[in-house]
């Protein structure tokens, strides 16, 4: 079935990926943008900045709002994620609580916080340990509130590390493994949850679809993996060294202490809600990571 949707966040990582599909779909596809970014040609842009508190999103209606916009962990100032990432989102909710029939609100895995040995699903109380992941379910929680006060239905989805051909992956991990200068937190001996990028956007999809009621997802895909077997896996596709450890207060000094620790929390999670309406393509890192490497490789980016 052919919908409207208004994408936020649609030239970032997973927002550019989505937005294909959506179009692929023949979906009627809206994506707000910031001044300066460009979107897909097929789609209608609205410029303008959620941390505006003029805002205006000048459409009528539409059938879903995607809201993928959020400042990563890499962001260490408190004040600029609760701009971004709280205030944000009551600014974009407020231009469209009137116009549209269901919100998707994407988060992570990191508001279940440190679950020690137990296998997360979508029944794990929440318990956030950063500030990165309060302020983003404090956002949650305010949709929570305010699309069952306006009668919206709002599905939130919990993704596992999403990794593709740009994101994290590539310039945090490829450029570094090809450099030799890639350490890993720990030694890398904690579990990840992961997902490859046409998965992420794909479980979207599968969701807009099935249109469910007020629910949550983990979209991970069916592998817990440490992230060290993850990235030796990647660097044996490159043939390449495996990368040694660093000190964790090294890697906070650098990257910041809410992604270290989102990081290096060890969890395992289960994909079984999910996987009960959408099939995964890659069902395990080691059915993606090569798909990944093949793409770079044919646009010439393993150098």
């Amino acid at each position: 079935m052919i919908q409207s949707i208004l994408v936020t966040g649609a030239t970032g990582f997973i927002g550019t990926r989505l937005v294909e599909k959506l179009i692929q779909g023949q979906n009627d596809v809206t994506s707000l943008i910031r001044k300066g970014r460009k979107s897909h040609s097929d789609s209608k842009s609205i410029i303008g900045d959620l941390t505006d508190s003029n805002l205006n999103i000048p459409i009528e209606a539409t059938d879903c709002v995607v809201h993928l916009a959020s400042h990563t962990p890499l962001e260490k100032n408190k004040k600029i994620l609760e701009k971004v990432n709280l205030q944000g989102t009551k600014n974009l909710f407020n231009q469209i609580k009137d116009k549209t029939k269901s919100i998707i609100y994407i988060s992570g895995l990191g508001v279940y916080g440190d679950p020690g040995e137990k296998i997360v699903d979508e029944n794990t109380p929440y318990c956030p340990t950063t500030d990165f992941v309060k302020i983003r379910l404090d956002a949650q929680k305010f949709l929570e509130r305010n699309c069952e006060e306006a009668g919206i239905k709002l599905s939130v989805i919990h993704f596992g590390d999403v990794y593709g051909t740009g994101g994290w992956f590539y310039e945090f991990m490829i450029k570094r493994l090809l450099k030799n200068t890639f350490r890993l937190p720990k030694n890398g001996e904690y579990y990840k949850g992961f997902v490859h990028l046409d998965d992420a956007s794909g479980s979207i999809m599968s969701i807009l679809e099935n249109k469910p009621k007020n629910e949550s997802f983990i979209v991970s895909d069916s592998t817990p993996t440490t992230f060290r077997e993850f990235t030796n896996f990647t660097a044996d596709q490159i043939g390449l060294k495996h990368p040694g450890g660093v000190p964790v207060f090294l890697a906070k000094a650098i990257l910041g202490g809410d992604l270290i620790k989102l990081l290096t929390t060890s969890m395992k999670v289960s994909n079984k809600k999910i996987s009960r309406i959408y099939d995964f393509q890659y069902p395990s890192y080691k059915d993606g990571i090569p798909n990944v490497i093949s793409d770079l490789r044919s646009k010439q980016l393993l150098k």
